[in-house]
C-alpha cells in the first residue's frame, strides 16, 4: 500500500506558511539562531485562547490547520507528532518560578503546557478530536517516528487520515546551553552564506509542520510516501552506505532511478563530512540540494525537507536556493531525503510523484 502526502502546513524562518507560494521570498538573517516567521494566529485560534498559548503550541496549531484545511479534513482519524525538546518556553517559566518563588505558589499552566504532548493534546482539544493520539520525542528521529507509526496506521486500515507533524522551538536560554555544548558558530553569521564558514558548529533554528497522510491517491496530493528508515550511529561511511543500499533495494528502487537526493548539511565542519563522501563516492551525476540553511538546525528539521520535497514534486520546480549544484533541469519523479543529528540518528525517506 501507499502513503500519500493529501496537505501540508509549515511554520518555518522562511515564508512558508501560505501554500499558494514556495520560496519566491527568501529571508536571510544575521542573527546566531532563525527564528520563525509567525501568522496571524486569530484567523484559526480565538483570541481568548492565544493569551494562554506558547509560541510552539500556536505554530502547531496553525500549521496543522492549514495542512487540513489544505486536505479538506475537518477531523483526522489520528494525530501523531514528533518532538525533540518538547515545549521549552512554558518548562522554562515553570523552572524560573520554582527557583522564584522557593518552590511556592507554582502557576499550574506553565506546567501543564510543558509537557512534550501539549502540542498534539491541544491540537485535538481544538478539533475536538477523540481519535487516537500519539507524541514521539526520539530526539533527531522524533518525526521520523511519527511518520512511521503513521504509516502502519494507514497500511493497517486503522486510519483513512492521519495528521502527522514535528515542530521545535528555540529560546534564547536553550540557545545559550547548547551553544555552550559546541552546536553552534561562535559568531553570528548569514544563514544563506552558511558554508562559507567552514568552522565547527551549525545555525540553531525552529519551526512546526504538519502533513495529512492518507491511502487514497488522488491528482490532488502532493507525493507519495514509499518508505521511512532510521539508524543510530553508524561506526564508519561503509555502514551508511550498506543502510542506503539495503534501504533501496527494500523500496524496489535502483540509484539511477533517484532524480533529486536532499541532504542535511548544516555548516557544521565535522558532521557534514558523511554527506561530501557520498556525493563524491556513492552518489555520481546526480543532483543534490540543501535546507538547513533556509530553516536552521532542530531535532525535527526533516519535517521541513519533507514539506520541501513534497512542493518540488507537485510543482516540478527546484529553487535555485536549495541546489547543491545545478545541473539541467528534467523531471522529478522519485527524490531521497538523507538527514542526520550531530551524527547519531540518521534517517532515510524516499517520495515519488502521484
Amino acid at each position: 500500500m501507499e502513503i500519500y502526502i493529501k496537505g501540508i502546513g509549515n511554520i518555518s524562518p522562511q515564508n512558508t506558511y501560505d501554500n499558494e507560494c514556495f520560496l519566491e521570498e527568501i529571508a536571510e538573517y544575521s542573527d546566531e539562531h532563525l527564528k520563525c516567521i509567525e501568522p496571524d494566529y486569530k484567523k484559526y485560534i480565538k483570541p481568548v485562547l492565544l493569551r494562554r498559548m506558547s509560541r510552539i503550541i500556536k505554530m502547531g496549531i496553525y500549521a496543522a490547520k492549514i495542512s487540513l484545511d489544505d486536505a479538506e479534513v475537518s477531523i483526522p482519524d489520528a494525530i501523531i507528532t514528533g518532538t525533540g525538546l518538547g515545549c521549552i518556553e512554558d518548562t522554562e517559566k515553570f523552572l524560573f518560578s520554582m527557583i522564584k518563588d522557593n518552590e511556592s505558589f507554582l502557576p499550574p499552566t506553565p506546567f501543564i503546557q510543558s509537557t512534550h504532548n501539549t502540542i498534539s493534546s491541544q491540537i485535538a482539544l481544538l478539533l475536538k478530536c477523540h481519535n487516537y493520539n500519539n507524541t514521539y520525542v526520539h530526539r533527531g528521529i522524533s518525526f521520523e517516528s511519527a511518520l512511521i507509526d503513521s504509516m502502519m496506521l494507514l497500511k493497517e486500515n486503522f486510519a483513512n487520515n492521519v495528521l502527522t507533524g514535528g515542530a521545535d522551538e528555540i529560546t534564547h536560554n536553550s540557545f545559550l546551553i547548547t551553544k555552550r555544548l559546541g552546536h553552534w558558530k561562535n559568531q553570528a553569521i548569514s544563514n544563506l552564506k552558511l558554508l562559507d564558514y567552514q568552522t565547527r558548529g551549525s545555525i540553531a533554528g525552529e519551526g512546526a509542520t504538519f502533513f495529512v497522510l492518507t491511502n487514497a491517491d488522488s491528482k490532488h496530493n502532493y507525493a507519495k510516501m514509499s518508505s521511512v528508515s532510521i539508524f543510530y550511529k553508524p561506526e564508519d561511511y561503509k555502514i551508511v552506505e550498506d543502510n542506503i543500499t539495503e534501504f533501496l533495494k527494500n523500496a524496489k528502487i535502483e540509484t539511477n532511478d533517484i532524480d533529486l537526493i536532499i541532504f542535511g548539511i548544516n555548516g557544521d565542519t565535522k558532521f557534514d563530512k558523511v554527506y561530501y563522501h557520498l556525493i563524491k563516492n556513492y552518489f555520481k551525476n546526480k543532483d543534490f540540494a540543501l535546507y538547513k540553511h533556509l530553516c536552521g538546525e532542530y531535532h525535527t528539521s526533516s519535517s521541513f525537507v519533507l514539506w520541501l520535497g513534497a512542493k518540488i514534486l507537485k510543482t516540478q520546480f527546484v529553487p535555485d536556493i536549495v541546489k547543491l549544484n545545478k545541473r539541467a533541469d528534467k523531471p522529478i519523479k522519485n527524490i531521497l531525503i538523507y538527514n542526520h543529528y550531530r551524527n547519531i540518528n540518521h534517517s532515510l525517506i524516499l517520495i515519488s510523484g502521484c
